[in-house]
């Protein structure tokens, strides 16, 4: 089938390829009734513009890469979500990577974003691994943007959440409820965000004069079923603990199945408390008490930064680190520590 071209549409509607090109860039100065007869003849014959020959007339893209940790994290689709959308509206198109949490994943997704050409790319879930490749696309003037990750060097671009102090607020509300054993279900150290989760968890334990107990940390990949096992083995125990803090919403939800398992009662029996705040989080049914990361604002923010830095290349020089104030939501989960033999 042929292929739809701006000298078809010109021919048909009577008019000049430029001003065919002028209405499919929003040029301002065109007669309204010009304009209607250009777009109903586009309409008529299903013309789509060759955005590779433009991208090679105008020596861009319009793309940006968008690199998540796990797409079956509601936290990474809900974030993407309100990327995409917005990257629409700022007529930019998003080429999405799930990584699995893999390294070498990482390392081919940002390969293939460099090599369809986008123009930046937005990551998260980066291990402390990928340091001097992250430095080294930020080194090449090449626009990269972390969320809801960070590395510890001068010269990178993030917005993340306070983990530690969101941590810390965790703690303090149960320790308030008068939870002494508090358990804490994290994700692999190699990521910054989770390993600063667990050294709030830590700072605010010991400053309360409670003793760090390792086998109630929960160190290993995210996997749904190992969290689930090691739940269920901490809550056999007979000086189980009363409340279990999960480094993020989808973690707590693997603790709130162990614990239903268990004949549990939440929060009687167990508190629970979560971290990111994703909608399923609000539902009546489930009702999370969780640390709000602020989602859309950090979406948003990564998303606009990044297009800054794309659109402002030759006078941005200064890093752009943002830390998110977080915010304790209180729902059903969490309660008063229950008296135990």
């Amino acid at each position: 089938m042929k292929r739809v071209t701006t000298e078809d549409v010109a021919k048909i509607a009577g008019v000049s390829q430029s001003t065919v090109s002028r209405v499919l860039n929003d040029y301002p100065y065109i007669k309204k009734n010009t304009r209607d007869k250009v777009l109903a003849v586009i309409n008529e014959l299903g013309f789509t513009r060759d955005e590779i020959a433009r991208s090679l007339v105008e020596k861009r893209t319009k793309s940006i890469g968008l690199i998540l940790g796990s797409i079956s994290n509601p936290f990474f689709a809900e974030t993407a979500e309100v990327i995409i959308e917005r990257a629409q509206e700022l007529k930019y198109d998003v080429i999405v990577y799930n990584t699995g949490h893999k390294d070498e994943n990482l390392e081919q997704a940002i390969n293939l974003l460099i090599g369809k050409r986008v123009e930046g790319i937005i990551l998260t879930s980066v291990s402390k691994n990928y340091t001097e490749k992250i430095k080294k696309l930020h080194d090449n003037g090449f626009p990269v943007l972390l969320y809801n990750s960070f590395l510890d060097i001068k010269d990178v671009n993030f917005i993340v959440m306070d983990n530690n102090k969101g941590a810390r607020l965790a703690v303090q509300h149960l320790i308030k409820l008068g939870h002494k054993k508090i358990a804490k279900i994290s994700g692999p150290s190699k990521y910054l965000a989770t390993y600063e989760r667990t050294v709030g968890y830590k700072e605010e334990m010991m400053e309360n004069g409670y003793e760090i107990d390792e086998g109630l940390i929960f160190n290993s990949e995210f996997s749904y079923d190992k969290i689930y096992s090691f739940t269920k083995k901490l809550l056999k125990k007979k000086d189980r603990p009363t409340a279990i803090i999960a480094a993020s919403d989808q973690m707590a939800l693997a603790v709130l199945d162990a614990a239903s398992s268990l004949n549990l009662k939440i929060p009687a029996d167990l508190s629970v408390v979560g971290f990111d705040n994703i909608r399923l989080s609000a539902n009546e049914f489930i009702g999370l008490t969780t640390i709000s990361q602020q989602m859309d604002q950090m979406s948003l923010t990564a998303l606009e930064k990044l297009i800054y830095l794309i659109e402002n290349k030759e006078t941005s020089s200064s890093s752009i680190q943002i830390f998110l104030k977080p915010e304790l939501m209180v729902r059903k989960t969490t309660g008063p520590a229950p008296v135990q033999d």
